[in-house]
């Protein structure tokens, strides 16, 4: 939603411009200042009958008495519109919209219809009322903001940028803010230039095409090709830098040419400056083997890959991370001339680094700390975390309006974490885990299933009965009724075992949800058939039907893109992308990568947080679903750097 200006002490500087505020700001507040400043003009322009300015009212219906005994039009409404901009200032705005909506000012004087539509653009936007902001600008100019005072010139074009943004028309908005940079020059630029791109992206691409083959106007004109250029479809991070470099060289004499927004300001500067110098830290001996060498070569082959690369510049180096103390390794590393450190991945070396104020070598772990411990400023966390997965089970639930749920899980560790992550985001949306459950491999799945589905309360209650009354009843089993979906996480040959009890014991009618670790990644429809309406988050790597990197990489490797080994591959993937964007995704709140392993984004920690597909089951087989709505990241910064998923085109900044 459109955000608020910054008023407070406005009237008070006008004497003073050179202490004038700048024309945006992140704070919601109310404008009192505006609202005192159209009370002064009125009052100035001689509104002050006797009668009404000797009357003291506290209610819209009081002053709406008032003005209708007044019988000089002028005076009437100059005394509504005081009053209304009295309201305001006290942040009454619900009493200012009932005199500004009132039949007495339907029709102002077009001395005062400006102030009007001022102080009602305020209210609108205060209140977030779009039926009101859609009636104020069903018949307004870019430059209708132009008439007021010149000392209100700045706030009004922002206003009317604001209303027209709540209306839902960013074009017109964004017209507006460039007509202000025309209007006035001693408006603050670059957060009206950061305005301004921010409004641009959000026009459909369509819409935008077609405003940039009408407009006319210089300003204008370049601010659409700039916007209609970047968001090229299949213009990805290193190109998108290239495109707004071209720009400038083409429109040198543009306000944004000469003042970048500060978003595409951070991505031409880094697609210019990114790392050279790189060691890839690895376990390539030991337990995680297999992993490591799985990453390294998932690395490699996406920086091979990588057409953008400077290959005489960059230079990747492998290292055993387990040769030695990880700690007394990453001392070394440190002074060398690194840019950017490519690991560890398991979490004991990891351990070591979080116990750091800072880190000297900037770094891209691949595993994550534990949620208790505060990362070290320079480290950065990327890994197939499961709870990821747990998250975004428990949002799809949500939206599909299943509140109380049953949760089967493995005991240990590794299923405390993702237990935690479901109930944690559950709770965000309102839901609840009703039944745990937990199993060891050796455990009687019949039992732990009938445990879970209430099945054994239900028998116990039936034997209380027969005891009670001293008579053999029937008894038919029935599982508990307050359930509304089971959350099945368990590896591929256990959940086709549980997958069928639940039918067994009377669950069959309930939705089942799993994680990745249900799926083996490679198509089995004879033995996932146990599996069938299973419905399942994974990553494009392992659902995507087409995947070039995949195709290419499994020619050359055969057997390292399936699978476990496949998923791991995709991470050391994913994992060169992102050290080329780092700093960017830390920049810029929302920033997203399209990755192997799903849409990636930066929590404010350095925390890289991924967004995976949804799948069922059928007929033992896996057919793709749609993702569920406001499933991926949406701020008012979000800006999509593909490129990380070559086979995908499309949804550029």
């Amino acid at each position: 939603m459109p955000e608020l200006l910054n008023f407070a002490g406005f009237s008070s500087k006008l004497n003073h411009p050179e202490h004038a505020e700048p024309a945006m700001t992140n704070k919601r507040l109310a404008h009192p200042a505006i609202a005192g400043l159209l009370a002064a003009i009125l009052l100035t322009a001689g509104c002050a009958g006797v009668d009404l300015q000797s009357q003291v009212v506290s209610t819209p219906a009081q002053a709406l008495e008032l003005a209708s005994q007044e019988r000089n039009q002028d005076t009437a409404q100059r005394y509504l519109l005081r009053i209304a901009s009295r309201f305001q200032q006290q942040g009454d705005h619900q009493g200012a919209r009932k005199l500004l909506q009132s039949e007495q000012l339907a029709q102002p004087l077009p001395e005062l219809a400006s102030q009007k539509r001022l102080l009602a653009m305020n209210g609108a936007v205060t209140l977030k009322d779009q039926t009101w902001a859609q009636q104020i600008t069903a018949n307004l100019s870019t430059d209708s903001f132009m008439e007021v005072t010149p000392e209100l010139l700045n706030r009004a074009g922002n206003l009317q940028a604001q209303t027209l943004a709540l209306v839902g028309n960013p074009l017109e908005a964004a017209k507006t803010l460039i007509a202000l940079t025309q209007a006035d020059s001693s408006a603050n630029a670059q957060p009206l230039h950061d305005r301004i791109w921010q409004l641009l992206k959000t026009i459909s691409n369509i819409q935008l095409s077609s405003a940039d083959s009408r407009e006319i106007g210089y300003e204008a004109q370049g601010w659409l090709e700039l916007a209609t250029q970047v968001r090229s479809p299949g213009t990805g991070f290193d190109e998108q830098g290239r495109t707004i470099r071209r720009w400038q060289s083409n429109w040198p004499g543009h306000p944004a040419a000469q003042l970048l927004p500060s978003e595409l300001k951070l991505i031409a500067g880094l697609a210019a400056s990114r790392p050279e110098q790189i060691v890839l830290a690895l376990p390539l001996n030991g337990p995680l083997t297999t992993a490591g060498k799985a990453i390294r070569d998932g690395f490699l082959a996406a920086y091979f890959s990588d057409t953008s690369v400077d290959r005489e510049a960059t230079r990747i180096r492998v290292v055993d991370s387990k040769q030695k103390p990880f700690g007394e390794l990453y001392q070394e590393l440190a002074k060398q001339p690194v840019d950017l450190l490519v690991g560890p991945l398991d979490k004991d070396a990891l351990a070591e680094l979080g116990k750091l104020p800072s880190l000297p070598l900037q770094t891209l772990a691949l595993n994550y700390l534990p949620p208790s411990v505060t990362a070290p400023a320079g480290l950065y966390q990327f890994g197939l975390s499961a709870e990821d997965e747990a998250r975004q089970i428990a949002d799809r639930l949500d939206a599909e309006g299943l509140k109380r749920i049953l949760v089967i899980i493995p005991s240990g560790e590794w299923g405390n974490r993702v237990e935690a992550a479901l109930i944690e985001q559950m709770a965000k949306h309102s839901g609840r885990i009703i039944g745990i459950q937990r199993f060891l491999r050796e455990d009687n799945l019949r039992a732990v299933t009938a445990d879970l589905l209430g099945i054994n309360t239900s028998r116990d209650r039936a034997i209380d009965v027969e005891r009670t009354i001293g008579l053999n009843i029937e008894f038919e089993a029935r599982r508990r009724q307050d359930a509304q979906a089971i959350v099945m996480v368990a590896e591929p040959d256990t959940a086709r075992q549980l997958n069928p009890l639940f039918a067994f014991y009377f669950a069959g009618d309930l939705p089942v949800y799993a994680p990745s670790i249900v799926y083996a990644g490679t198509p089995a429809p004879g033995r996932d058939r146990d599996l069938n309406g299973v419905i399942f988050t994974d990553i494009p790597w392992v659902l995507d039907e087409k995947n070039s990197l995949r195709d290419e990489a499994g020619s050359q490797l055969p057997g390292a893109t399936r699978g476990q080994l496949g998923r791991l591959f995709a991470m050391g993937a994913d994992a060169w992308h992102l050290s080329k964007r780092l700093p960017l995704l830390k920049q810029v709140p929302g920033a997203t990568i399209d990755g192997q392993t799903g849409v990636l984004t930066m929590t404010p920690s350095g925390s890289i947080r991924r967004y995976q597909r949804w799948a069922r089951f059928s007929s033992g087989s896996v057919e793709l679903l749609p993702a569920i709505p406001d499933s991926l990241p949406k701020t008012e910064t979000n800006v999509s750097l593909p490129q990380a998923r070559p086979a995908i085109a499309g949804g550029a900044l």
